[in-house]
């Protein structure tokens, strides 16, 4: 028999279509970790790989981060029959004169986040982990927490968790000042852009943290906390406003877009819509947000993201540690957990109760002026085209932040060498390189606009390059415009989106003077030069294994050429459609590129600053 990894994967074979089989998710899901928990019920350590921070950190990370999805669980009637452990690991890991003490306390310290779940529980089920403990126990566990409280945490989403540690010891009777957790939930809502969306802190930064992080915890203080009342509502009313964009970055399959840091927290990024059900936020009606729900957790129900013993792996679609974060452990992906908050629900609420609906149709852009994108609803997929984010300080930033296009069917590639220009995909991105060896594409900008559906930038690869990218929709079709400015030849390649490859070599390439396709067993992908100069070469890319997120063997197609000293103006079509549409007319039919002149002057004069690119503390 040969091996399937999908099998691995605890959601396979569920079909995930109920109450019932989502509980039974929480639990298929947790008893691969069972065999790691020590002795004494702490530490849970899964593999050797480390993380930016101790071991005591990860392990304590391994055993928090599954009660995101245990607590709600059992808040909602399941049965859960492994609470002696964790009664047993709480008390151990808070105990300084325990061998399996999770470690004193610093500023700014990883333990902080994870201590949130611990607060989530005293919350939500404490006659389940804290009533049983002996008083001594007790007190062990709240001088921990409270000693946590009283640190600094990282300024951004980082702050909700004292506001949940001390939602869990107002819970359970323990007294403190809560003068910090006002400055600190104040804080957390001045990182309000607009429209609903927030920045998580003070960056240039808008990614799945918003949803999963900001919006969740803001939608858990509205249930848990007592009183503060206004703001709550004002919690409750950002998120109602925010589903009517975030839908956009949700595929018709259920596949969210792969877009920013942190994708090895998978099913998370369903967990807004659980959050919106758990706050009784209809934001949109019940049927459509429990549609984006469940058919976002069959979707990953299909891909082998986990070890052959069923524990989650670091990665995306499959085991992947080019595409980790420095903070990922590999107790990390249990965040995905937090996507089972509804399960607290009674089976009687209306987002149980209701059909699932279809994603509704969309035939025009979508411009999501806040975090300078525009949603573009294709067949089968969705595709982002992207300004205005950025991050330089983690491993792939630009991949994960700085490219034109992001899609919920094409997942990005990570780049496995930046000393290697040939081997290098630049799906979604224009890699120039100066020696043929190095090589650079868009990171930071100085410059990004938004007017309607059209979106610019500018920025510059090296201090004496200047680089313009507009980009534009053209369904299914989009289009980038770059002028270059530069005072020496560089090599330049584009790419278009990332498909999967077969074996065998069974998939066809095609490539000819200004144009490349790859026709691949369930998609296609193709890329065209619109310049108004030479035409660039084809090329049909086989990029490095495991650089893509979803596809561990990918094909793509580029356009490579010279741009000479001087400036010079490049246009670029790219698309990608499964096969059951209608490809070749498509194919047959490539977007004429526009005016840059009136381009230019309708971005100049009705496009206005992006909101998470403008508003730098």
């Amino acid at each position: 028999m040969i091996y399937n990894p999908a099998q691995s994967n605890p959601l396979f074979g569920n079909p995930l279509k109920s109450r019932d089989d989502v509980s039974r998710a929480v639990i298929d899901l947790f008893k691969p970790l069972l065999p790691y928990f020590s002795e004494g019920g702490a530490r849970v350590r899964l593999n050797a790989a480390g993380a930016i921070f101790d071991r005591a950190a990860a392990d304590l990370e391994g055993f928090a981060r599954p009660l995101w999805g245990i607590v709600p669980f059992v808040a909602g009637g399941g049965g859960f029959p492994y609470w002696d452990l964790y009664r047993r690991g709480v008390a151990n890991g808070t105990d300084p004169g325990h061998p399996e003490y999770w470690g004193d306390l610093a500023d700014r310290n990883q333990r902080l986040v994870e201590l949130a779940a611990i607060g989530f529980a005293l919350a939500l089920v404490p006659e389940h982990i804290w009533d049983p403990l002996s008083e001594t126990a007790q007190q062990t566990v709240a001088a921990y927490l409270l000693r946590a409280r009283e640190l600094e945490f990282v300024d951004n989403n980082w702050k909700f968790f004292r506001v949940l540690i001390d939602l869990g010891l107002e819970r359970v009777g323990i007294d403190f000042d809560r003068t910090k957790t006002e400055i600190y939930l104040n804080e957390l809502e001045a990182f309000d852009i607009g429209q609903g969306w927030y920045r998580d802190g003070p960056v240039r930064r808008v990614d799945h943290y918003i949803p999963f992080a900001m919006h969740f915890y803001g939608l858990i203080y509205t249930v848990l906390a007592k009183g503060d009342d206004a703001r709550k509502e004002r919690f409750r009313t950002r998120a109602q406003t925010f589903a009517g964009d975030i839908r956009h970055w949700f595929g018709p399959d259920g596949a969210a877009v792969a877009f920013g840091r942190s994708q090895t927290y998978r099913f998370a990024a369903g967990g807004f819509w659980g959050a919106l059900a758990f706050a009784d936020v209809e934001a949109l009606p019940w049927p459509e947000i429990k549609g984006y729900y469940m058919r976002h957790i069959r979707w990953w129900s299909k891909l082998p993201i986990a070890d052959r013993d069923g524990v989650l792996s670091i990665g995306y679609g499959y085991p992947n540690l080019l595409m980790s974060e420095s903070y990922n452990s590999a107790g990390s992906p249990y965040w995905a957990l937090k996507f089972f908050l509804p399960l607290a629900l009674p089976e009687d609420h209306p987002f149980w109760v209701a059909e699932e609906a279809p994603m509704p149709e969309f035939a025009e852009p979508v411009p999501l002026k806040e975090p300078g994108m525009v949603a573009m609803h294709t067949p089968g997929n969705v595709v982002i085209l992207s300004s205005g984010q950025q991050h330089d300080k983690m491993r792939g930033a630009h991949e994960k932040y700085s490219k034109f296009a992001y899609s919920t069917r094409y997942a990005f590639n990570i780049e496995a060498d930046d000393r290697n220009f040939s081997a290098a995909s630049f799906d979604g991105m224009l890699g120039l390189s100066d020696d043929g060896v190095h090589f650079r594409m868009r990171e930071t900008l100085e410059e990004a606009l938004i007017a309607g559906d059209r979106l610019y930038s500018r920025w510059r690869p090296w201090p004496d390059v200047t680089v313009e990218t507009w980009l534009l929709p053209a369904n299914p079709w989009h289009i980038r415009i770059h002028r270059i400015a530069t005072p020496r030849r560089l090599r330049a390649v584009e790419g278009g989106f990332a498909i999967e490859r077969a074996d065998f070599n069974r998939d066809r390439p095609e490539q000819s003077e200004g144009r490349a396709v790859w026709h691949g067993q369930s998609d296609i992908s193709a890329i065209i030069d619109l310049s108004p100069g030479p035409k660039r070469a084809g090329f049909a890319m086989t990029p490095i294994a495991n650089t893509n997120l979803i596809h561990a063997k990918a094909l793509l197609p580029q356009l490579q050429g010279e741009i000479t000293a001087g400036t010079t103006v490049l246009a670029t079509a790219a698309m990608a459609l499964p096969l059951d549409t209608d490809t070749e007319t498509a194919l047959q039919t490539p977007p004429a590129c526009p005016d840059l002149a009136e381009l230019e002057q309708l971005v100049r004069s009705e496009g206005s600053p992006i909101p998470a690119f403008k508003l730098e503390q």
